[in-house]
């Protein structure tokens, strides 16, 4: 039975005000994460006690104006009007109170039980902006709130509103039956003349102008974007090498200990000993050591990200796609792809024109998510131990360059139509909030953790059931079901210079999820510098950046599609790139005598 809550209510306002920072806040632990009902946009509630009543908060996805065109804005209306929550905070940030305001006038002119929460006020300061609250609140009719959501004030003040929340008399003279943009526009103008003094003297600049200038310059922005990709992995290696050490010698040290164990038990079956120790151990444990790499990883991002950087980068990109007469706002999915590309491909939800939204979907899986990152890993620690960090550096940008091309031939082959204008807002530098990165850590730790204890552990086991059948033979051999399934496969990827079977095996596995890769190996060879040469390792790296997605990306291709016709199509086109790509490098490095 549902949990039944004394008070609901919506955290709603424009992307970078806080909204996310005040949701943590508030909320904590006690949060769920999952989609909205019969959509793929992602879905937070979180729970609170405050004075003996409990709260459900619901964080809406960051919007700019309730205009219904996209997802996410259908998404807030439908709350509002249907849900009936006992209040709606828009979280405002004070440097930018004409633009938030356009979405207060629109929350009013639907009837929403408004409260706004003024965010952000020590940055506007810094700018010489000064708010009256009172005359803000009176103006609008609703109750305004001063918080700081990243220092915990103002938030006991807040939830007393909400808990108390009253349809206050105003002054408010705004015609809600004329909401044309102008109108709303020319009433704000004229409410901020009222409630905002701006002395330009106070107004602090420093060195986030100077680094801005830097970042966003139209020569140097995308070189220094590479650079500070090139770093994070240079320090994650130095940071996560060695814990991921520290990690192998335990589930190594494990599974000496259950063969010992067993060894007690002489009527238990080798297969048992063989399941636990080659199949789950040597698969699910295989995947676990890399851990660390992603915790690092994502921890990085995450500071990218809270500190406003990567809003500069998608600012930069969308100059760059343009001149190659791509869709700007391609570049936003396609960073979420880093990290995985289901969500990628949830995001292009925001572009508001089909194709476009299609042409990105297609590039999508070139982009490099987490889950390849332990098989660079891997191959990069046996083959390239002393360039690891540039390695795979000049995987992720081989990732972006084939993703750029391939978007450019889709757009010049199936999709003609010009790109439309971008607009995206420069959020302010600050100070990454520590508790927001690490839930972003911890989320995309424990999606890793769940795949490695559901999916991963499934093809383990069918990947140690084919090595072990028919019994008798030995274990991952030739023989064996896996063996001659290679064998059969094996021939496609000669050219490419891994024409084993134990790679040809991985790789059909690799469709499950990307991971299973590292696991598949783990189970069928315990030396892989037998099977691939420097050359031919980097050839299969590529190949596994560029071959056909996982089962889930094509899943939700399909659903954003609402057909077949493209995950298919995805399946083809993304696998011929990826042999095409690894013979070229295989036999131009022999023609060049690197292998």
């Amino acid at each position: 039975m549902e949990k039944k809550y004394n008070n609901i209510i919506g955290l709603i306002g424009n992307p970078n005000v806080g909204k996310s920072t005040l949701f943590n806040v508030l909320t904590g632990a006690h949060q769920h994460v999952g989609n909205w009902p019969g959509k793929t946009v992602e879905k937070k509630e979180g729970t609170i006690d405050y004075k003996d009543k409990k709260i459900k908060i619901v964080d809406l996805p960051g919007l700019y104006s309730l205009n219904a065109y996209a997802e996410e804005e259908k998404i807030a209306c439908d709350f509002i009007l249907k849900d009936k929550p006992q209040a709606v905070v828009q979280i405002i940030d004070a440097q930018n109170l004409t633009r938030n305001l356009y979405l207060t006038l629109q929350l009013i002119e639907i009837g929403a039980p408004v409260v706004v929460a003024l965010n952000m006020l020590d940055l506007a300061s810094q700018q010489g902006i000064k708010i009256d609250i009172q005359a803000l609140s009176t103006l609008l009719g609703v109750s305004v709130v001063k918080i700081d959501a990243k220092k915990k004030t103002g938030l006991d003040n807040l939830l007393d509103k909400i808990l108390n929340y009253k349809k206050q008399p105003s002054k408010f003279t705004y015609d809600l039956k004329n909401k044309k943009a102008s109108i709303r526009y020319a009433f704000i103008n004229d409410l901020i003349k009222d409630v905002l003094i701006q002395d330009k003297k106070e107004i602090k600049k420093g060195l986030s102008d100077s680094f801005d200038n830097l970042v966003t310059n139209k020569y140097f922005g995308i070189p220094l974007f590479l650079l500070i990709i090139l770093a994070v992995f240079q320090i994650i290696f130095k940071i996560a090498q060695p814990i991921i050490n520290i990690i192998e010698l335990s589930f190594e040290f494990l599974g000496i200990k259950i063969i010992d164990f067993l060894a007690l038990w002489p009527a238990i079956p080798n297969w048992i000993n063989s399941l636990l120790v080659d199949g789950i151990i040597g698969g699910v444990g295989g995947i676990l050591v890399f851990i660390p790499i992603i915790a690092v990883l994502f921890f990085i991002l995450g500071i990218l990200e809270d500190s406003g950087y990567m809003a500069r980068v998608a600012f930069v990109m969308d100059k760059f796609m343009h001149k190659l007469g791509l869709h700007g706002k391609a570049f936003l999915p396609l960073v979420l792809g880093f990290g995985c590309n289901v969500p990628a491909i949830m995001a292009t939800r925001i572009l508001e024109d089909k194709k476009d939204r299609l042409l990105v979907i297609l590039m999508s899986p070139f982009i490099s998510c987490g889950a390849r990152l332990p098989i660079y890993v891997l191959f990069t620690a046996l083959f390239f131990s002393a360039y690891q960090g540039w390695i795979i550096f000049s995987l992720y940008l081989l990732s972006i360059i084939i993703a750029v091309s391939m978007g450019l031939l889709f757009k010049k082959v199936l999709f003609k139509k010009l790109s439309t204008p971008f607009v995206i807002e420069l959020p302010p530098y600050r100070w990454p909030a520590l508790k927001n990165v690490l839930m972003y850590v911890w989320f995309n730790l424990w999606f890793f953790i769940k795949k490695a204890g559901t999916i991963i552990l499934f093809f383990s086991v069918i990947v140690w059931l084919l090595a072990s059948f028919p019994f008798g033979v030995e274990y991952g051999s030739l023989e064996s079901l896996a063996g001659r399934i290679g064998q059969v496969i094996a021939p496609i990827f000669a050219p490419l210079g891994f024409g084993n079977w134990q790679s040809a095996v991985a790789l059909l596995f690799g469709f499950g999820a990307k991971e299973v890769v590292v696991s598949t190996f783990g189970a069928l060879t315990s030396d892989l510098t037998t099977l691939f040469t420097p050359l031919s390792a980097y050839a299969f790296m590529v190949f596994i950046l560029l071959y056909m997605p996982c089962l889930a990306v094509l899943a939700v291709v399909k659903q954003e599609t609402k057909s077949w016709r493209w995950p298919l199509f995805m399946v083809g086109y993304t696998t011929t790139v990826a042999w095409i790509a690894s013979f070229i490098i295989y036999q131009g490095g022999r023609l060049l005598g690197l292998g």
